[in-house]
């Protein structure tokens, strides 16, 4: 006989699964994210109360599915709205609400993949604020709840919670219809919901603050949701390149901290560690990408850059000098200080530290890169194997100072004493 702990740990799993499914479909029914959002809440509470007596249904998400339904229908019964917005409301609802099991799974999965595209370009619409966009997000296509999102960005509860409440706000007062998009206004929706990803990734990847290198929980949610983007896009080569890239990136993560958290720099991981199963998978959306013409495009180019690393068996068999090739095409595309900065690096590995210098000493004035902890570490870094100790010092120090990430702050603060 299953426990009610075991029945509860069940719910637990299946509302993982099925939450973002569940809010997609009742949005598009309902045309309401916030109501979507509560009905599926409302689904998950009956399950909670019933499953432990009756056991977990043979098909839970069909089953939380027609129970959201039926209070949907409730809903717009008790609130007596106009009989023709009851009547329209109800019919859809009932419509695609049979009664057998098997016909209510066949009639989630006939939409599905439509309602969760639609979701995600909803919750990553231009009109919303970047954090705005990442916090719903995670909300509604992650499944994390506010406390969870808020501890993961270090903010506080309250902020995270109104960041959420005003998105949907945003969204429903704007009137924006629960489709995908076409033509320019799909791919420039698309860019956004690429860029929220990976900027979800990054975050996860290495933690801006805090007293951890890596959220892996991060990465992992967002490597989720590309995954979701490219089995409903599989023909936009940037989708493909992006999950390569972060596959790629994530394959290093076990291998990126010591046992006491300490960061581990790429050239001193141990490659055994490397998740092979994330580099082939990797490898493959990357070939993916090319195959349909996008070999050129930022993420491509920055996940070939990733592959370069992956398919080096040790830092010493490293093609530095195609890395190099690589960030320069990549400042074509898409010019940035930081993508010069990280040129730098590879330019340092190929030609040495003195080239790299000359680099970095030609974007250090930049304005965008005034606050930026990564510039004074890498120049530090240089001027350290250069010879030059009392100017990596200070350098590292002033890395220190601008970095909210306590491991790193440790690190860099361990370098400066090094360079006494």
């Amino acid at each position: 006989m299953t426990s009610e702990s075991e029945t509860h740990r069940a719910i637990s799993t299946v509302w993982k699964i099925e939450q973002p499914r569940l809010i997609a479909g009742l949005t598009r029914m309902v045309r309401d994210i916030s109501l979507a959002e509560e009905l599926a809440q409302d689904a998950l509470i009956i399950a909670l109360k019933t499953w432990p007596e009756s056991g977990v249904p043979r098909n839970p998400g069909a089953w939380l599915m027609q129970t959201a339904k039926r209070r949907a229908i409730d809903y717009f019964r008790h609130r007596k709205m106009a009989a023709t917005k009851l009547e329209e409301v109800g019919r859809t609802i009932e419509d695609e609400a049979p009664d057998h099991e098997a016909e209510i799974v066949e009639a989630m999965d006939d939409d599905v993949g439509d309602d969760l595209l639609r979701l995600i370009f909803t919750s990553c619409h231009p009109i919303l604020p970047a954090e705005s966009r990442v916090a719903l997000t995670l909300r509604l296509l992650g499944g994390l709840t506010t406390e969870e999102i808020a501890r993961a960005f270090l903010a506080a509860e309250p902020t995270i919670g109104q960041r959420i409440v005003r998105a949907k706000k945003a969204i429903a007062d704007a009137g924006i219809p629960f489709e995908v998009p076409r033509g320019e206004e799909r791919q420039e929706r698309l860019s956004s919901v690429l860029g929220v990803l990976y900027l979800i990734f990054n975050e996860g990847y290495s933690a801006t603050a805090g007293d951890d290198l890596i959220r892996p929980q991060l990465c992992e949610e967002a490597m989720r949701l590309g995954r979701i983007l490219a089995r409903l896009s599989p023909d936009d080569s940037e989708v493909h390149a992006l999950v390569a890239l972060m596959e790629i990136q994530a394959s290093r993560t076990n291998a990126r901290t010591n046992k006491q958290g300490e960061p581990v720099l790429l050239l001193d991981q141990d490659r055994s560690r490397w998740d092979q199963l994330l580099i082939r998978r990797g490898l493959a959306a990357l070939d993916r990408a090319i195959a349909l013409g996008g070999a050129d495009a930022p993420y491509a180019l920055q996940a070939a850059i990733a592959a370069c690393h992956a398919r080096a068996r040790k830092g010493a068999d490293t093609d530095w000098s195609r890395i190099s090739a690589l960030y320069a095409a990549l400042a074509e595309v898409s010019p940035s200080p930081v993508v010069e900065l990280n040129r730098a690096v590879a330019v340092s590995m190929a030609d040495g530290p003195a080239a790299a210098l000359v680099l970095i000493d030609a974007i250090k004035d930049n304005p965008a890169l005034k606050n930026y902890h990564l510039l004074y570490g890498v120049r530090g870094d240089m001027l350290s194997k250069l010879g030059r100790h009392t100017e990596a010092m200070l350098e590292f120090r002033r890395a220190a100072e601008l970095t909210r990430n306590e491991r790193e702050k440790a690190y860099l603060l361990g370098r400066a004493e090094q360079s006494i």
